[in-house]
């Protein structure tokens, strides 16, 4: 029977940044939940919404000058953006983890890569810190590198960018944490290493049990990890749906364009690859009407005056479009 135990609920969040032109809101109005146990994809070109919606789960922006958050973060049974920040450094790399986008600028050049993982250990699970570096060098022998008795006193820039990974997925895991934020965690990596990287996390995954919000640009390593797909545009979700919704049948035009976008072994090697009209516009210039109604085919009269409002289609699917239908 599937695990719908929700770990995390997200409610109507709407993140804003103080700038030089005013207030920016980045992410407007997002509502979703991960399940226990479960991967759920966030997908979406740059500049949609993704990083800012994980790293405000995180509450990782600067709050006195920077952000302001409106709507509910509930992890468990607490808002997160109730909790005052001593609270929420209890939860952020113990309860709650996150794997970066890039592995060299988010571990410290000057300390070791077991020192790091020993000290997320030390401070929340009160380990000594012998213990700690013991449970450094068997975390990183979980996630699969080589020697970890020796690569636990190495420094980030001695390890290959698929090491200094896996060694930020040593120290997400470390904890054993119920939510793992995994922010294009194979970005920066050759094809060879994603597989692997994206191998692991679905192993532990399946050992750990441990919910799993999987933010990226690329489809088809959501069509082989995912259970569940958000696909985001200009800081709204536009669509949802278990991955055999989005992929067999996907109802936002984004989502048609993103999909029809891919190659296949079928593609033409000569054939032009399809690609969506335009770019994604700088949040100061968002309209009254559809955020996506500049580049969509199906873009009709009341799409530039009008902003649909997300709706379920079944009991797995929503999208927010006024023609999903046509």
């Amino acid at each position: 029977m599937e695990n719908t135990e929700k770990i995390l609920q997200v409610q109507n969040l709407k993140t804003s940044f103080t700038t030089l032109r005013g207030q920016v809101v980045a992410v407007d109005g997002v509502t979703f939940h991960v399940n226990k146990g479960e991967i759920l994809g966030i997908v979406g070109e740059s500049g949609c919404g993704k990083s800012v919606t994980s790293q405000s789960i995180m509450r990782l922006y600067d709050e006195k000058k920077l952000v302001t958050y409106e709507g509910q973060i509930k992890f468990e049974d607490r808002n997160l953006l109730d909790l005052e920040e001593k609270e929420m450094e209890s939860i952020r790399g113990n309860e709650i983890s996150m794997i970066f986008q890039d592995s060299l600028s988010s571990l410290n050049p000057v300390f070791t890569v077991g020192d790091q993982i020993a000290e997320t250990l030390r401070v929340h699970q009160g380990m000594d810190k012998k213990e700690s570096l013991k449970k450094a060098e068997e975390m990183l022998r979980l996630t699969g590198i080589p020697a970890p008795e020796k690569r636990v006193h190495n420094y980030p820039f001695e390890m290959s960018g698929g090491m200094r990974q896996r060694a930020m997925i040593a120290m997400a895991l470390a904890c054993q944490p119920k939510l793992l934020i995994a922010d294009e965690p194979t970005t920066a990596l050759d094809v060879t290493i994603q597989d692997q990287i994206m191998d692991l996390i679905r192993d532990l995954n399946r050992e750990l049990n441990t919910g799993i919000m999987l933010i990226t640009h690329d489809l088809g390593v959501v069509a082989q990890t995912c259970q569940r797909v958000i696909i985001m545009y200009l800081g709204q979700i536009v669509e949802e749906g278990s991955v055999t919704d989005i992929f067999d049948r996907p109802l936002h035009p984004y989502t048609m364009g993103l999909i029809k976008s891919i190659p296949t072994m079928e593609t033409d090697r000569h054939e032009k690859l399809f690609m969506i009209k335009g770019t994604v516009p700088a949040l100061t210039e968002i309209g009254e009407g559809c955020r996506f109604c500049e580049r969509c085919p199906k873009a009709q009269e009341k799409c530039f005056k009008e902003s649909p409002e997300i709706h379920q289609i079944n009991e797995t699917q929503s999208v927010r479009c006024f023609y999903s239908d046509k």
